[in-house]
């Protein structure tokens, strides 16, 4: 597929302006399996849809055959059609790179890195996103064993913020979308930063101020002698002490159409809790009129472009991490006038023909695909959800046409359940009577058997989501480049658990000593029982 004319086509495009081209083409090809609804896999016949070469194999394929494909890794027995392996192949080559997942497939209960007082009210995932975010480690601390050795090259666990502030000489930070405030006060307790948390909730703000007062008071406590833990044998450094410096918290939303010295609106709801003032209102595009750091930790939907505009058109931020989330929520042509889109954002992207995302492509890149291998391989019974609610679709449509695609939530544990026991807590939902509808029946126990098909077409969706989402963030670097910024996108977190590891970093000078040796960071070492499982993947 060619690009539309422009008014330079003798320039040669970049690396990334043609992978976002083939991209593009590979979606064009397998459009109708990336904008599918799983759960409508019975009413609307998606088997039937696939390439006739490919449903034998699929069909007798077992998960850990699937895995293989998924992955590139291979499967015991497996023999796929050629085409197959070339779609599979031309996906993940699309794809941009991961990181090497490794370890356990889910973060330890508590990161030995971050203070103990930086852990309370924190999810183990957020631990390992804020610590691998912010900081650089600390130097080791007694142990009653040697630290294991290291390689000559290999820097002290040198964390992205921290080597940014460095790197520009910028102490502030601001930090939009803080929710509670975690990644905040870890840049201002753990770090000293001058950090400013803007959140458009004011209940999250008025929440982290709390926290932060609680964490202040610790900090106030003498220390109770006698009571301190020893050393304990193992090879992570000791975290370094905490200083007594709170994040300043705002309560706004941003407006992504605003100059930058008016980005700030009121909170959605209005309400009590510390005033909308703007970090970036003063004469020099900060308070004091120095430059400060943007980071926004999954920023959802349109907050990340919005973050991105910004960076572009104020002098006064002098670098941006971003890490998005959420892209089914990204606005999309048509808009109204004067009404910002979410993707795409560069011209290059915006001129390729076929650049379309419907929201279930832009859902699907809210992928899991690690863990979803992880199901594969295990033969979780997890597998079986899928099939349950393409069943559930089919009953409540014959039931009731009108009534599709709902939002039903049977429970976490539904796949755990019969299929009887499902359905009596899903149709209830659909505001219909389990007693007037035929769970028993041949028909539905035909369904059923036809999970293994359910589970093959989910995994080819998987294998296209990772594409999908290289487009968007491709799209977000390109938009970055063609205003001159450098940039680079950075696999730091570990996918196994936290899915959106890839952040885009960006400053207005080079990032090379930024970046040098992220790559060879170390994960948390902590091990101990696993936390809470995640809940289950969306079933659309």
């Amino acid at each position: 597929m060619a690009a539309t004319p422009d008014p330079t086509p003798h320039l040669p495009q970049s690396p990334e302006q043609r992978r976002a081209a083939d991209i593009i083409r590979l979606l064009t090809l397998y459009r109708p399996l990336l904008d599918a609804f799983v759960i409508d896999f019975f009413t609307e016949g998606l088997w039937a849809r696939l390439p006739p070469a490919w449903q034998p194999a699929l069909a007798s394929a077992t998960p850990a055959q699937l895995a293989g494909l998924l992955v590139g890794h291979g499967g015991p027995g497996a023999a796929w059609p050629l085409s197959l392996l070339a779609f599979a192949a031309a996906a993940r080559a699309l794809a941009f790179p991961r990181g090497c997942p490794g370890g356990s497939p889910r973060p330890p209960c508590q990161s030995s890195r971050l203070h103990p007082l930086l852990r309370r009210h924190v999810k183990p995932k957020k631990q390992h996103e804020i610590q691998r975010l912010g900081k650089v480690g600390a130097p080791p601390a007694p142990c009653d064993l040697p630290a294991p050795p290291q390689p000559p090259d290999s820097p002290p666990f040198p964390q992205l913020l921290q080597r940014l502030s460095q790197a520009t000489s910028c102490e502030r930070v601001v930090d939009i979308g803080a929710g509670q405030g975690h990644l905040s006060r870890f840049l201002a307790f753990g770090l000293g930063l001058s950090v400013t948390a803007v959140e458009s909730d004011g209940r999250l703000a008025r929440l982290a101020e709390r926290f932060d007062q609680e964490l202040l008071r610790e900090l106030g406590k003498p220390k109770r002698l006698g009571h301190e833990r020893p050393p304990r044998r193992c090879p992570n450094p000791a975290p370094q002490p905490l200083t007594p410096r709170a994040p300043r918290h705002v309560a706004g939303r941003l407006d992504p159409t605003a100059p930058w010295g008016d980005f700030l609106l009121p909170p959605d709801p209005p309400g009590p809790g510390p005033a909308a003032r703007n970090p970036l209102g003063g004469p020099g595009g900060s308070e004091d009129g120095g430059r400060v750091l943007l980071t926004g930790l999954h920023a959802c939907g349109d907050l990340g472009p919005a973050l991105l505009c910004h960076f572009a058109r104020s002098p006064a931020v002098a670098a941006v991490a971003l890490a998005g989330c959420c892209y089914m929520k990204l606005s999309t042509a048509p808009q109204p006038p004067g009404c910002p889109l979410g993707y795409p954002l560069s011209t290059s992207v915006a001129a390729l023909p076929g650049h379309q995302l419907s929201y279930r492509a832009r859902e699907a890149a809210c992928h899991a695909l690690e863990e979803y291998e992880g199901r594969l391989r295990g033969g979780s019974a997890h597998l079986r959800a899928h099939c349950y609610r393409a069943v559930l679709e089919s009953l409540i449509r014959a039931a009731d046409p009108g009534k599709r695609h709902l939002g039903l939530q049977p429970g976490r544990k539904a796949h755990a359940l019969d299929f009887p026991q499902y359905a009596h807590l899903g149709l209830p939902l659909a505001g219909l009577d389990p007693a007037g509808v035929p769970l028993d029946s041949g028909a539905v126990g035909a369904m059923l058997e036809q999970q293994h098909k359910v589970v093959a077409f989910c995994t080819l969706g998987q294998l296209l989501a990772p594409a999908v989402e290289t487009l968007i963030l491709l799209d977000r670097l390109l938009y970055l480049r063609e205003q001159g910024f450098h940039c680079a996108l950075v696999p730091l977190f570990n996918p196994r658990f936290s899915p959106r590891n890839l952040v885009l970093v960006a400053a207005r000078t080079p990032l090379a000593v930024v970046l040098a040796g992220l790559d060879k960071d170390s994960e948390d070492g902590d091990s101990s029982e696993d936390g809470d499982s995640r809940e289950d993947d969306d079933l659309r």
